[in-house]
Parts: structure tokens; sequence; C-alpha cells
């Protein structure tokens, strides 16, 4: 069995954390255990790239008892939980990630999960997609759709769609109302402020927390920082973003004068050099610089390097850099997500939802292979609205239904 791990030794730790995991992840669990009496993925050949924790493993562990054979590498070099790599190759997954990944090792990794020649492509940014679409354009034919997890690698097959490169039906489980509407919102808000906090060990009440960008994300960010009591600044390049979060009781300015007035930075747009060296150069001495987004490009730390005359790690996920009139700011996780880098990212109990769709999306991908076209689609609102019915159920929560009464006045436009 092929794979590549840090070290198999830690295992046994890495199977007590996928079941706590699997303990507080209610909807999966119930879907694994369908997929365990109906094998709807027998004889499929899944290749991944994902952040590789135990939410992640339950998510594999579902795949697997359906059937498919699944092939494992990460989608950001530092996030990995070694011990849950570890457990997971035990468990007959080939596992191709470590914790500290050069950028050679990490693009190895994705080749050789692209090497199977897999019937689904799951990916978390969109660098898998990107790679076989580049190097194996032989068997894109061959691949009966993918999934994306996140808002940039949507945004990255959105634009293959566009420009007529795209070559298999994508399913965007990002879009999914119980994807973005929690995991991006609840999840990331949380787990940001979880990375900040054990990275430093700052105070919140009382800073200033200047929040780069306002979409489902950064919503999630400055509600969690306010409430521990920080004064949030959001920028924006977005008008209507920008006028919503005035509305919800933030300020808002320009990046260029929050960076006179923050204590902490937070990116969180998808976008690149979001915050560069005419901000560098106005922040205040002590500053601490963070990413919620993908990738590493939204703080430049080109510039960051290009400006310091001095550079050290002073905590295990904090390097100070020393301008040259004396002012020290700190990267938190070498400007890549915060929330992962830093901490163990989002909480169990939301990506239960986010990879009950990723499973469920797989599982209609085989059941309509041949019949989808090749292009960026939505989860299908009967996946969506299944998954948000198995979660209330977790938690004990019955609805009210329509009548037969109601459904005919909401579909009368008769007086």
């Amino acid at each position: 069995m092929e794979y590549k791990v840090k070290d198999l030794s830690l295992a046994p730790k890495g199977r007590i954390q996928i079941e706590w995991a699997l303990n507080h992840m209610p909807v999966l669990r119930r879907i694994m255990d369908e997929f365990s009496r109906t094998k709807p993925l027998n004889g499929i050949r899944i290749s991944a790239v994902l952040h590789v924790t135990k939410e992640t493993a339950v998510l594999v562990k579902t795949l697997s008892a359906g059937g498919a054979e699944i092939w494992l590498a990460a989608s950001n070099p530092l996030s990995t939980q070694d011990d849950v790599a570890s457990a997971l190759v035990e468990e007959g997954i080939h596992v191709f990630a470590w914790r500290g990944e050069t950028t050679e090792e990490y693009f190895w990794a994705i080749s050789k999960v692209a090497s199977i020649e897999p019937h689904i492509v799951i990916d978390d940014g969109g660098d898998l997609h990107s790679y076989i679409h580049t190097n194996m354009k032989d068997i894109v034919h061959k691949i009966y759709g993918g999934t994306e997890e996140t808002t940039t690698g949507v945004l990255r097959l959105k634009s293959m769609e566009r420009e007529g490169v795209l070559g298999y039906p994508v399913i965007a489980v990002n879009n999914a109302l119980t994807k973005y509407l929690f995991d991006n919102r609840y999840g990331t808000g949380q787990s940001t402020v979880d990375g900040i906090l054990r990275a430093t060990n700052t105070l919140i009440a009382g800073k200033t927390v200047v929040v780069a960008g306002y979409g489902w994300v950064g919503r999630g960010i400055a509600l969690r920082f306010r409430g521990m009591g920080a004064n949030v600044i959001v920028t924006e390049v977005n008008p209507i973003r920008a006028l919503e979060a005035v509305m919800d009781g933030f300020m808002v300015m320009k990046m260029s004068e929050a960076a006179k007035l923050g204590d902490i930075f937070i990116t969180a747009t998808g976008n690149i050099n979001v915050i560069n060296r005419q901000h560098f150069e106005l922040m205040k001495d002590g500053a601490i610089l963070a990413n919620s987004g993908h990738f590493d490009v939204e703080i430049n730390v080109k510039d960051l390097e290009a400006m310091a005359i001095s550079k050290r790690d002073l905590r295990e996920c904090v390097t100070e850099y020393v301008l040259p009139n004396g002012r020290r700011l700190y990267l938190l996780g070498r400007g890549r997500l915060v929330n992962l880098v830093c901490a163990e990212g989002h909480p169990s109990e939301v990506m239960d939802m986010s990879f009950a769709n990723q499973a469920l999306s797989a599982k209609y991908i085989v059941e309509n292979r041949g019949r989808l076209e090749k292009r960026v689609y939505d989860v299908p609102l009967e996946i969506d609205q299944k998954v948000a019915e198995l979660k209330l159920a977790s938690m004990g929560i019955e609805i009210d239904t329509l009548t037969e009464e109601q459904k005919k006045y909401l579909s009368s436009w008769t007086l």
C-alpha cells in the first residue's frame, strides 16, 4: 500500500482524535451507516485534496464505508494533523500528507493522488482540479465529476468554466446553504479566534481588529471579535457588502486608514496582496497579522521580508519582523490559514454539515454519471435540505410543516 506520512507510531493518538470527531458529527454518522448498507460508491476511485484533520477523517471513513478507494493529500502544507494521517493509513487510506511540507513536496503529494485516474475529484481550494487540467489532460474525460469545498476554489472553477476548459462537472459544495451559512460564518469565525488566541494569548477586549473582507467568512470573524469586546473595522471593495457592514454596526474604511488604527489584522478576501508594503509602513508597533483566506497570498509576506531588518520566531506560530524604524510586526502561521495552522480548524459540529454535503454530492455524481454538463453546479436543493433536516433531528429539534391549505395559498395568485 502506498502512502507517505510523518510517523505511523502516532496512529493510536489519531484514532482517539477521530473518535472524538465522530462522536460530534451525527449527520455524517448516519450517512456512514447508510453507505455501509447500500455501498453507493462501490468500485469508485476518489482523489481528494483536503485539510487532513480529524473531521476530514470522518468524511474519508464515510466515503470508504460506501465502497470507495481513497487517495488523500493535504490542501495546505501546514494544516495536517500527523496523528490523524497515520491513523487513516492504518485503516487502508492512501495518505500523502505531513505537517511542514515544502512547496515541492506539497505538489508532489497532489501528483500522487491524481495519478490513480480517479472517478471523482474532491478538492479544497482548487489545486487538485487545476493540476489535473494542466498536467493530466488525457484523463479528464474519464472523470465522472468533482466537488469543491471553498469559496476560493469555486471562483477558480468558475473561471475555468467561463474559459471553456473545465473538463468535467463540479458540484460547488461551498455554495450549499448548509455549508457557507454555518461553516464559513460560525466555523471560521470561532476557529479564527481560536487560532489567534492559541498563537498569541493576547487579550481581545479593547483591541481594534481590522477584518479585510465582509463575505460570509469575514462576517463571522467580525461578529466573534465584537462579541469578545473588540472594536472592529471592516475593509471592503464591494459597496453592497461595505454598506451591509455599516448597517451591522461596524466601522468601514479603506485599508490605508485602518492600517494606522489596528492592533490585529485578519484577511478573509480570497484575493492577493490585500495587506502590503504601504500598509506595513503605517502600522503600530506590535500589530498582529493573520490570514483566514485559503491561500497565503493575502498578506504580502515578500514585502514584509524585504522591509524587515531582522526576523525571528518568538513562539511556535509567531514570527517577529523588525522594521527599520524599530517597529515590530507579528505574522501568525507564516500567513497561511490561522485557524488550521495555529489551531485545529472548524469545530466538528459545523464540519458535520459541510462534509455531509461532500459525501452526498459524491453519491449524486455517481448516480448521475454522464447526465451532467461540464460546468459548476450548486448542491441540489434536496441534498441541502436533507442535511439540514438530519442536523435538526440530531439536535432533537422538530419544526412545523405546511398544511395542504397553506401550500395552495402560497402557490396561488388569485384573491
